[in-house]
């Protein structure tokens, strides 16, 4: 323990004297939680409409006015063709087009149905479907308005009618930063953890002091257990300034119990930190070392659950995303802030993340070649 405490202390002065890991510490979390909410949002606005309208009649004008008055269309023109509505979409001035033909109000008061065209613009998958979607419910809508109007609902009914009510579960409101906080700081606390460990022993090996340490009667897990634990610290500071970042600018409170994240968040730092350490064993310089992590972290991040469901990706993939420590945490995160989970639902994540744990910190001590 003697020989720990002195590491120890000679890691925390190391840290507080290097400025720009202070700065990674307090004002990269804040800044990124405060940044990637807005940049990440699932919410598709301000969608380009162009109108092609060849009837000019009341009922076209009420749709019109329906869809724009909605908040999720902006309405780039009108044009007298088809043709002219294209080259909006070719100039990537317009998302969608919207065509009315002619006779639109007569055939749908006398013949009771009329179509309607719709092109969009299916580059950005994503908001194709978003977009294409949103305007066929308000058209869906604005028909059943119609439909009211001509033919008002009897007060005894003769026809079975089938009502459905739905409620929203742990997120009521459907507000997206309540699902996208917790998975960003799930990310920030990996990131920083996994850099900062990964350059920790390759600065001493570029700096020459890994050779005063050698020759030193220090034994290798001493050694690594040295480098593990401020880090450790350093990452529980990161996790708590997150947190009450997200309780101050997005009110979101965790539901569940926190001693229950803080327990998980030790034993899931624990890995990370294990795999930077591992990395840190392997590379020669820093920049060999910021390679290996960066390399690391983008599978981590993008197969990780944060953007992108795992059950919607192949087979193959989420049998990677088991060895990926990041998705037990954001999925940990998100049940135990979200949903109020307790120890037994997150169990399981927590058994796999102590064996990352174990096998890599072991691994990282092995790897250590102390050597004058």
């Amino acid at each position: 323990m003697r020989t720990i405490r002195f590491l120890l202390q000679k890691e925390f002065r190391q840290i507080f004297r290097n400025k720009s890991i202070l700065a990674m510490i307090l004002v990269m979390p804040i800044m990124q939680l405060l940044i990637l909410p807005l940049a990440a949002n699932y919410e598709v606005k301000n969608i380009n409409l162009a109108v092609v309208d060849h009837d000019h009649s009341s009922y076209s004008q009420k749709m019109i006015s329906k869809i724009t008055s909605s908040g999720y269309f902006r309405l780039t023109g009108y044009h007298p063709s088809y043709k002219e509505g294209l080259h909006e979409i070719e100039s990537d001035k317009a998302d969608l087009i919207l065509e009315i033909p002619h006779g639109f109000e007569r055939n749908l008061t006398r013949e009771d149905k009329e179509k309607l065209l719709i092109a969009v613009n299916a580059i950005n998958g994503v908001k194709a479907n978003l977009g294409s979607a949103y305007l066929a419910e308000i058209i869906r809508n604005f028909n059943g308005d119609i439909r009211y109007q001509f033919f008002p609902v009897s007060r005894f009914m003769t026809e079975p009618v089938i009502t459905i009510t739905s409620s929203n579960w742990f997120n009521p409101l459907l507000n997206y930063r309540m699902f996208m906080v917790p998975g960003i700081l799930a990310t920030l606390v990996t990131m920083i953890g996994g850099f900062l460990s990964a350059l920790n022993i390759v600065k001493e090996k570029e700096v020459g002091t890994i050779e005063q340490i050698n020759v030193t009667p220090i034994r290798k897990h001493h050694f690594i257990l040295g480098k593990l634990i401020p880090f450790w610290v350093l990452g529980n500071i990161v996790f708590s300034i997150g947190l009450l970042v997200s309780w101050l600018i997005y009110g979101i409170i965790p539901v569940g119990s926190l001693l229950l994240l803080y327990g998980f968040i030790t034993v899931y730092l624990l890995a990370v930190l294990g795999l930077g350490l591992l990395v840190s064993t392997v590379c020669e310089t820093q920049q060999q070392a910021m390679f290996i992590m960066f390399f690391f972290m983008m599978i981590f991040i993008l197969m990780g659950g944060l953007f992108t469901s795992i059950d919607s990706m192949p087979e193959w993939a989420q049998m990677v995303t088991r060895f990926n420590p990041v998705s037990y945490l954001i999925n940990v995160m998100r049940m135990v802030i979200l949903k109020g989970s307790g120890f037994r639902d997150v169990a399981p994540h927590l058994g796999v993340v102590t064996l990352f744990a174990i096998v890599l910190n072991g691994w990282a001590v092995l790897n250590y070649k102390k050597s004058s």
